[in-house]
Parts: structure tokens; C-alpha cells; sequence
């Protein structure tokens, strides 16, 4: 039995991973200096909670075989610096999923934004046609229990492709690590500006992604893209490109418009979900789906957790009187943000359209990026930007006034708010009848709840 310790392991990624390794009879062990829910509960029911939090490197001794390295440990971690003095082998979380599928056909999705959803795509196809398949996801999704699976007997292992930094002391990002026998790139837009100070810079880590697909492999990338265009042609291997595919909407469902001209309703909507599913169409070709199996399977799919989720409104049985859809969504980049709201738009044309979006990254909370939001809330009825001074204090960042921010964004007439109360002030005051609400963020709006909201829209 292999033994395997986490530093940092109450982390969104690390915990799931611990889970895995746990479940495939691995012994594990982990530390960390404070664990929230739903990791805490999650590693608690694995019987793998930490007993008490903090570092103790007395743990570690020359038993384990392999010790996991989480972005959030400092460099400085006691618990590194012991796994270093006993020369253990050290893995960041995507070095150690290579080493678990090296061995495997790997399926790797990356972009600015859609990978999580594309990932969830063909992960839900493949169960529904029967393949077996190992995976790493960055969404909790409908039909599993985690968001990484690690086997024996899988063939395929398809995983999320996360741009951003690996580990304090590998500082590339993690999906360098993977080497793709089939890779996605589902638009780039630039983001992480604390790590890729330019764009070109930040264009670098897809050239080099591309560079790492195996021989023999393809890319399959967003043709309306120009610059994953650019990148693709570059490539050494095979590549297809792909676009939106047709559909039709009716306010409320979306239809896929087939190539013999049938029609498959779908649970997700907007252009840009039409495209994701292309992706996932394309992906899953390659690993022997029809595109009929691929459009029967497809047609059960809800989508992500957070991602244009739908939180009450009629379809759910609640909200049924005034017409209200409350959705929360995980979009903070300007591209995320952008196609959420337009997607919204094209799906209810004739409601009020309400965004809120919440600055809440490095990247949205500085002052040098926000003209990257310019007209992202354009087609809303109504926008409203959460701009919380604390946040900006744990980033180290400079208080940009509220002016700022309306001219980055590019609209006179938004709104900007610091703080949960003068958020639900706000809304209590805005239109109740035929709204569509999308509360965007990779945060929480200070506590904001799905109570707090259906106090108002329900």
C-alpha cells in the first residue's frame, strides 16, 4: 500500500485528490493550517480530516512514498522543508496526476474559459455511453460523488487544464504538466495578470501547452477564437477547429438544430454553451462516441455547479407567480462575464435583465485590468458591481473610487456597492416581476444566500 501525505490538503483540488488516492487504497495523511466546508466534511466522512490544524513536520518520516505540494503552502512550510531534508519526493497536484495517467490516453481541456464545463460535458457522455474513464474537474457535478477519479483499469483519463501556477516552488502553470494525447483550447482571453503581466505573456503558457501534446495527438480548439487560431496553426499535430453549433430557443429551452434537421432539446443555453458543447462533440469522437450516442447523451446534461446555475425560478417550482430565474454563475474574467450576461439575454429577450458581478480576483480587483470589463454588463437591463474594500486590503491592492470602476466598465448608470447590506438595499428597491438575476462570482458577495434571495425574487 502506497503512503501519501497532503500539505494543504483542505484545498478545493488537493482534498478531492486526497479523496481519490484514498479510495484506491492509498494510506493518507494531511495537514493544513485551516479547513472550510464542503472539504472539511467531505475528508472527515474519507475518515481523513487532520485531528488538529497546523504544520507538524514530526509526521513525516522515510515511509512515504510521495509528498503533495498545495498552491497555498508557503515556500517556508515546515512541512516541506522536512519532506526536503529526508529527500522524499515532492509532487505538485498536477505532477501527480501525470504520474497517476501517464499511462493512459490523456484528455486535457484548456481556455480562459468553458474548460469546466467542456470537462463536465464529455465526463457526463462517457458515463452515459459506458466508458470508463479516470478524471480531474474543477465543478462538483450531477451523478458524482468527486471531482477526481483515479483507477486501475481506465483507459482515459480527462482532465481540466488550469493555467495558473502549479506550486510555490514550481511555478509553471499546471497544465505544462499533462501532456495531452488530445487537448482543447476553448478561447483565450487574458486573466492571472498577478503571474502573466501581459497578454503575450499569457499567450506563452498556450504556445507551450500546445507544444506538449503528444506525438500523434490533436487540438481541437474554438475557430472563432483569433487567437487560439493563431496558436493552432502553429501546432504540430492534428487540429479541428469548431464554432457554435445551431440551435434555436423558444425564451425559456434550447434546442440543438441536428445536421438532419431534427431538433434535441438541451439544459444549457447561449452561444457560448453551443460551443462548449462542440467541443465536447469533437472530443468525444475521437474516444469512438457517435454523434448520435454523443447528441442522446448530451441532452441529460444540467450543466456545472456555478455555472449559469439556475438557484429557484419557475422551472425549479419556486418563484412560479412572478416570473423571476435567479442564477448564480462562477464568470470573473471579462470574457466569462461577458457571454453569461449575453447568454441570458439571448435565452429571456423580453425580461428585465439584472447583472451582478463581484470583483473578487487579483486580476478584477486591479486597477490596471478593470478597462478589460469595458461593455461587459452592456446588454443588462440593470448592472450592479460589489466592490469590497476588505478584499482589496487581502490582495494588497490600491482602492480604485467608484468612478473608476463605472468608467472601466464603460456604463454611466452602474451601480457600485461595498458590502452585503447596500447590495440587498439595492435590490429591494429594484424591479420583482419578470427578472432574470445573475449573481457572478468566484466569491460569495459577503455571505450572500439563496435565502437572501428568494427573500426578494421568490
Amino acid at each position: 500500500m502506497k503512503k501519501v501525505h497532503f500539505i494543504a490538503i483542505g484545498g478545493s483540488a488537493m482534498h478531492n485528490l486526497a479523496i481519490a488516492l484514498h479510495r484506491k487504497g492509498y494510506e493518507v495523511t494531511g495537514s493544513d493550517d485551516e479547513i472550510f466546508e464542503p472539504s472539511k466534511t467531505r475528508l472527515a466522512n474519507e475518515g481523513i480530516l487532520p485531528e488538529k490544524w497546523g504544520w507538524y513536520p514530526e509526521k513525516l518520516d522515510n515511509s512515504y512514498d510521495a509528498v503533495i505540494l498545495g498552491m497555498h503552502a508557503r515556500i517556508d512550510n515546515p512541512e516541506l522543508i522536512r519532506a526536503q531534508e529526508l529527500g522524499l519526493k515532492v509532487y505538485s497536484y498536477p505532477e501527480y496526476l501525470y504520474e497517476q495517467s501517464k499511462d493512459k490516453t490523456r484528455i486535457v481541456i484548456g481556455g480562459s474559459h468553458g474548460k469546466t464545463t467542456i470537462t463536465s460535458m464529455i465526463l457526463h457522455v462517457l458515463k452515459q455511453v459506458g466508458i470508463e474513464t479516470d478524471f480531474m474537474v474543477g465543478a462538483q457535478l450531477e451523478g458524482f460523488d468527486v471531482m477526481v477519479r483515479l483507477s486501475e483499469t481506465a483507459k482515459y483519463m480527462v482532465m481540466e487544464g488550469d493555467e495558473y501556477l502549479t506550486s510555490p516552488i514550481d511555478r509553471v502553470p499546471k497544465f505544462h504538466h499533462y501532456h495531452p494525447n488530445i487537448a482543447v483550447i476553448s478561447g483565450i482571453g487574458w486573466d492571472h495578470v498577478n503571474v502573466f503581466p501581459t497578454f503575450d505573456c499569457y499567450l506563452d503558457q498556450f504556445r507551450i501547452f500546445t507544444d506538449t501534446i503528444e506525438p500523434g495527438g490533436c487540438l481541437i480548439y474554438d475557430g472563432t477564437d483569433t487567437e487560439a487560431e493563431k496558436i493552432a496553426q502553429c501546432a504540430k499535430v492534428k487540429t479541428y477547429g469548431y464554432g457554435v453549433h445551431p440551435f434555436e430557443n423558444d425564451d425559456i429551452r434550447t434546442s440543438l438544430i441536428l445536421p438532419d434537421g431534427s431538433r434535441r432539446e438541451v439544459g444549457v443555453f447561449g452561444s457560448h454553451n453551443m460551443k462548449n458543447i462542440n467541443a465536447a462533440r469533437l472530443v468525444c469522437q475521437q474516444l469512438g462516441v457517435s454523434d448520435a450516442q454523443f447528441y442522446e447523451a448530451i441532452a441529460s446534461f444540467k450543466g456545472a455547479a456555478r455555472r449559469l446555475e439556475l438557484l429557484f425560478g419557475p422551472l425549479t417550482g419556486s418563484g412560479t407567480n412572478n416570473g423571476n430565474y435567479i442564477f448564480r454563475d462562477f464568470a470573473h474574467a471579462p470574457s466569462k462575464v461577458n457571454a453569461s450576461v449575453k447568454a441570458l439575454r439571448e435565452q429571456f429577450p423580453r425580461h428585465h435583465l439584472l447583472a451582478v458581478f463581484e470583483l473578487h480576483t487579483y486580476s478584477s480587483l486591479s486597477e490596471v485590468f478593470i478597462d478589460h470589463y469595458r461593455d461587459a454588463l452592456n446588454v443588462a437591463d440593470q448592472a450592479i458591481v460589489f466592490y469590497d474594500p476588505h478584499a482589496v486590503a487581502i490582495k494588497k491592492l490600491e482602492l480604485m473610487p467608484d468612478e473608476r470602476i463605472m468608467a472601466g466598465f464603460g456604463r454611466s448608470d452602474l451601480k457600485v456597492v461595498h458590502n452585503k447590506t447596500e447590495l440587498m438595499a439595492l435590490l429591494a428597491d429594484s424591479p420583482k416581476q419578470n427578472v432574470i438575476g445573475a449573481f457572478m462570482s468566484s466569491g460569495d458577495f459577503n455571505g450572500l444566500t439563496t435565502d437572501d434571495l428568494k427573500s426578494l425574487y421568490a
